[in-house]
């Protein structure tokens, strides 16, 4: 009996990882009813983390009163298990939070991240995994920090507010107020990018525009980057210059370094280890993974890439079903074949509205040639 391993990303706007999962599962099995599935539905760290570690985990949901991005009060939730506490800061600072026509990264902040947090800490948290994929803010942490007692002034005394405009501002960092000594609590922030903490490929010129920032405010964001790392390291706080991923979600990945002495992990390594799909990929037949658009993205550190690492590793033959593809494909990923919902639809709007059904047909599809594909007859690109 043949055995298929699904394991996809989320169809980020569309369908989460697991309704992925059950869309082509029902395709497979359409005329293979004694195929064997397995399905592991997985993230790389940005938001609907926390969705895919809840299938696999009895996860404790903690509903708060926070700030959102720009200072208005919302309920934001995180997860909790004994005395660890899973936040995704998507869900009190996320880009998904504010509409378009709001979008200014000069203005948001990460506090309402801190918040969670801070309640997470009060309730006995010893540990925790802080997913920061999908941010709006470009405030180096400073938000965070300030929810936590971390207080920031300028040359003249004043208390600034933790906003990305403020970073060059910045001349003292006190801490003498912390709610809590952070030492004894460990912090592990999951990312899925590798962006250092300022330049030009730093988090304000490779993340700021797209949250709302003006060419000009992109050079000005950048410079408060700069300017925070060196006061932090003049400051004996750790040097997060060029430390990989810092840059992630504004700078929360090496502001979290700094101010609460946080491990940066990489998202896809750290559900490879929690869904032991490296067992599951060994003992199958074939692989099926994807995400909502394969592009340049893709190679670094999201979902497809790992699955695909491991499967290269024994040998196994990889498909990936995407929302979208930019061809042509990497080679390096050693997909067989890539089939895309985008393809089986008359606009990018129905693809997004019955991506579960097309996946559904592109699951068939695949099951009627599961023969070939066991031996080695791809047939190519499907898009």
């Amino acid at each position: 009996m043949m055995k298929i391993l699904i394991a996809p990303d989320k169809f980020k706007g569309s369908l989460s990882a697991q309704a992925v999962c059950i869309a082509l599962s029902k395709g497979l099995k359409k005329n293979n009813p004694n195929l064997k599935i397995i399905t592991l539905p997985m993230a790389d760290g940005g938001d609907g983390s926390l969705e895919v570690l809840a299938h696999y985990f009895d996860l404790k949901t903690i509903e708060i009163a926070v700030h959102d991005p720009l200072w208005r009060p919302i309920k934001a939730a995180y997860k909790m298990a004994g005395t660890t506490a899973y936040i995704e800061l998507s869900a009190a600072s996320g880009l998904v939070l504010l509409k378009e026509e709001e979008r200014n990264c000069m203005e948001t902040s990460s506090v309402g991240t801190g918040e969670l947090i801070l309640d997470a800490l009060r309730k006995g948290a010893k540990q925790i995994y802080l997913f920061i994929g999908g941010s709006a803010t470009n405030d180096g942490g400073m938000g965070i920090a300030h929810a936590l007692g971390f207080a920031f002034f300028a040359k003249n005394g004043d208390l600034l507010k933790p906003v990305g405009k403020n970073l060059r501002l910045i001349e003292e960092i006190d801490k003498e107020d912390l709610w809590f000594d952070l030492k004894g609590i460990k912090f592990k922030v999951i990312c899925d990018v590798n962006n250092p903490f300022y330049g030009e490929n730093g988090a304000a010129y490779v993340y700021a525009p797209q949250k709302g920032a003006t060419s000009e405010e992109v050079k000005e964001l950048d410079k408060g980057l700069r300017h925070l790392a060196k006061l932090l390291k003049a400051a004996n706080y750790a040097d997060i210059a060029a430390i990989s991923g810092a840059g992630a979600a504004g700078g929360v990945g090496g502001g979290a370094i700094a101010f609460l002495g946080a491990e940066l992990v990489a998202g896809i390594q750290t559900f490879i280890t929690l869904t032991q799909l490296e067992a599951a990929i060994k003992d199958c037949d074939l692989v099926i993974t994807g995400e909502g658009k394969l592009d340049s993205q893709t190679e670094q550190g999201k979902v497809i890439s790992g699955v695909c690492e491991l499967a290269r590793k024994y040998d196994k033959r990889v498909i990936a079903v995407c929302g979208a593809a930019d061809f042509p494909i990497p080679k390096l990923l050693g997909l067989q074949e890539v089939y895309t919902v985008l393809s089986k639809s008359e606009s990018i709007t129905e693809a997004m509205e019955k991506a579960a059904a097309k996946l559904e047909l592109i699951g068939r599809e695949i099951g009627t040639q599961f023969n070939e594909i066991k031996k080695g007859k791809g047939r190519g690109s499907k898009a």
